[in-house]
């Protein structure tokens, strides 16, 4: 199988605006589309950042045997699950992927599909600016949820503790303070790790 790019960091970090770039900039490799049991944001689409599933759904993906990982998140607005399923998406020695995720889901994803396989994409920003970033961003919600940005925030420094980081050995890190500085690195370690394989 080939690599596996996987992103993650805390919220606000711009990791998805990150993922969305790298995709645009690097069409040749496929994205891997997780699952969700919440609803859907006003900008995203199903299929494209999430396939958006009912809890039904979720379950008899599991039962068939295809779930690698899954969370539950208690917020605001209730129980929350996000997923990974082995549904077909993934050809053995077909193209390199694209995924997005948590640190919980990356060590999950890269003990089913190998640790060679699976690249963590770290990205990593001062709490303080994110935590700015997070509200400007809920602002632009038509109903703003500041008690979740507020549990997400306080819920990212437990799960991203930095000895949980270099629990999962993962030593590489790409600090956004500058967009499109960031982008070039990670597309430029992208090449570079497809080259070395």
């Amino acid at each position: 199988m080939s690599n596996i790019f996987y992103f993650m960091g805390k919220s606000a970090s711009g990791k998805d605006t990150l993922f969305s770039k790298v995709r645009e900039k690097m069409p040749h490799l496929r994205t891997l589309v997780g699952y969700t049991t919440r609803p859907a944001r006003e900008h995203e689409k199903n299929g494209r950042e999430y396939f958006f599933v009912t809890v039904e759904k979720m379950n008899q993906l599991e039962s068939e045997g295809k779930m690698i990982e899954k969370r539950v998140y208690h917020t605001v607005h209730g129980i929350w699950y996000y997923f990974t399923a082995d549904d077909g998406q993934v050809i053995e020695n077909g193209p390199d992927y694209l995924l997005i995720g948590t640190l919980e889901s990356y060590v999950k994803i890269r003990d089913y599909y190998g640790e060679d396989k699976v690249v963590p994409i770290y990205i990593e920003v001062e709490d303080g600016i994110r935590l700015k970033r997070a509200i400007e961003r809920e602002e632009q919600q038509e109903k703003p949820g500041y008690a979740e940005v507020c549990r997400r925030f306080l819920a990212d420094a437990e799960d991203f503790k930095e000895e949980n980081i270099e629990k999962c050995g993962i030593k590489k890190r790409f600090h956004n303070l500058e967009f499109s500085i960031c982008l070039d690195e990670i597309c430029q370690y992208i090449k570079e790790r497809q080259t070395d394989r």
